[in-house]
């Protein structure tokens, strides 16, 4: 007994992971549909020890099922979440078209699980930017023991955060710069291979491009409207996980070990920072895993109260598809939806 769930998008990289976490952290489903667009009726896609083949979203019966997990992208979400959400299911999209929305909460469990009580308002949850996602899961223990008035960040945002055809880009060019084809740019800007493009998403009036704008706007509507925050936004030759330097501001000081110690029993976080070679992670070492990692704590001295950091977590997953799941699970775990079977999930 559990839960009908549709995964929309259920053939790309994050609907993929979606299909795979659910089955790890064993969430009470009774029956899954992957969802897709009709020129992907049919494909086939895992779900457990088993294998099921997609549906058409435009003759599919939304009404049939209790939670939706939407990964196709804005358009697709802007065009049908709220049309779901009307046909009786909770939608959590991982999409940007609702994340601004007063009537849509923006939540990540460990930051602000008590707006899961809104979920019900459009019968739509959104689920953050990737980059934002690790930052306020580093961020939001540290401004509950010592205010944080600003944040400095810097991102190394791997190719998965721009789909498929970005990894396959990466390899493509990493191919052909040793004389097996074409390196032109098709997804990105400029070459990815053995370099970095300071550009993700399109360009605003004032400079900074709507990726940096969104880190901002979903900080203050999860975390604290009154942190100034500033963001610049790179893209690196990393197949999967996005990394962070930091540098906070606080009302008051906070030492490198009392950080470590807040950051120590948060949840989601698992800090590892000493200085040596191991002593700090990379992309390679977060891909796959559920964790946020925090390294490299040390004090900044050109500011009062100053910290600085390095955040690394799988873009994938803490990203997006788990994000979306553990979101799922709040849901389910506060009552908030409780499938059409009698089937709630009891809690303590």
């Amino acid at each position: 007994m559990g839960y009908r769930v549709a995964v929309v998008g259920a053939t790309g990289n994050v609907g993929r992971e979606i299909l795979a976490i659910l089955e790890e952290v064993n969430f009470p489903v009774e029956k899954m549909h992957a969802i897709a667009s009709r020129k992907s009726k049919g494909v086939e896609v895992s779900f457990g020890d088993s294998t099921i083949k997609c549906e058409d979203i435009e003759q599919f019966d939304f009404s049939s099922v209790d939670l939706v997990l939407m990964s196709a992208g804005g358009g697709v979400s802007r065009e049908w979440s709220e049309k779901i959400g009307k046909a009786g299911p909770i939608v959590i999209d991982n999409s940007s078209a609702f994340r601004q929305d007063p009537d849509v909460p923006l939540i990540v469990p460990e930051v602000n699980p008590d707006d899961a009580k809104l979920a019900t308002k459009k019968n739509i949850v959104a689920n953050p930017n990737c980059s934002t996602a690790q930052l306020v899961v580093a961020l939001k223990p540290l401004h509950d023991a010592a205010k944080i008035k600003r944040v400095v960040v810097s991102t190394y945002q791997s190719v998965s955060g721009a789909g498929k055809e970005g990894m396959d880009e990466l390899w493509n060019q990493t191919k052909a710069i040793y004389g097996l084809g074409d390196a032109t740019p098709k997804k990105f800007p400029k070459q990815i291979a053995f370099n970095v493009i300071p550009y993700i998403g399109s360009f605003r009036d004032d400079g900074y491009t709507d990726e940096e704008a969104k880190m901002w706007d979903e900080t203050h509507k999860m975390l604290d409207p009154s942190i100034k925050l500033t963001v610049t936004c790179v893209r690196v030759p990393v197949f999967v996980g996005h990394s962070e330097a930091v540098t906070v501001e606080f009302d008051r000081p906070i030492e490198p070990d009392e950080a470590r110690e807040i950051l120590r029993e948060a949840p989601g976080i698992l800090v590892v920072d000493k200085q040596e070679h191991d002593g700090y992670i990379t992309p390679v070492d977060a891909a796959g895993e559920h964790a946020v990692y925090v390294s490299r704590i040390r004090k900044d001295p050109t500011v009062e109260h100053g910290l600085s950091f390095w955040v690394v977590s799988d873009n994938l997953r803490k990203g997006a598809a788990l994000n979306a799941v553990q979101i799922a699970q709040l849901l389910d775990e506060t009552g908030v939806i409780s499938p059409k079977s009698g089937y709630r999930t009891l809690t303590v």
